[in-house]
């Protein structure tokens, strides 16, 4: 299991992984656009959303950091990005009994913005804002997401 320190961007999110890459000398860098990603016939994305980063990860010195953009019709679900809620924990477990749990745990009293599923991404998502207002997003396959798509595109 890890906790990893996820942070939100609105568009800006790959100039975020480059300066964040090479301010921590980062020794893996892997990052998926929307665009790597096979789209909805019934609802494509804009042109300008398929060059977002849809979810990304650079490693440093023991440790990860995650990013993504929120898509302008995700803001729908999370709000607008302001300094404070663009930053969440991200919990990624392979134990996806102990992913539910911790999901209902901290569910308690706070905001589900999406409830455990299985999605496209992850075979066990979901995100919510807790009681304090702590945003947290979870997922079972974080890291098989990002090697599988990044694989397939070298």
């Amino acid at each position: 299991m890890s906790a990893i320190a996820y942070l939100n961007f609105d568009g800006i999110a790959e100039q975020a992984i480059e300066f964040y890459a090479e301010a921590l000398s980062s020794n893996e860098v892997k990052k998926v656009k929307f665009s790597d990603f096979p789209q909805d016939p019934n609802c494509p994305l804009p042109e300008n959303e398929l060059n977002m980063i849809m979810e990304s990860s650079i490693e440093f010195a023991g440790g990860k950091i995650m990013m993504s953009d929120v898509l302008p019709s995700m803001k729908v679900v999370t709000g607008e990005l302001v300094k404070g809620n663009n930053i969440l924990i991200s919990l990624v477990i392979d134990d996806k009994q102990k992913l539910e749990e911790y999901f209902n745990n901290l569910s308690v009293d706070g905001h589900v913005l999406m409830p455990i599923s299985n999605t496209p991404w992850s075979s066990c998502f979901g995100m919510l804002v807790d009681k304090f207002g702590v945003s947290w997003k979870f997922n079972s396959d974080a890291d098989k997401f990002l090697d599988k798509v990044t694989s397939n595109k070298q």
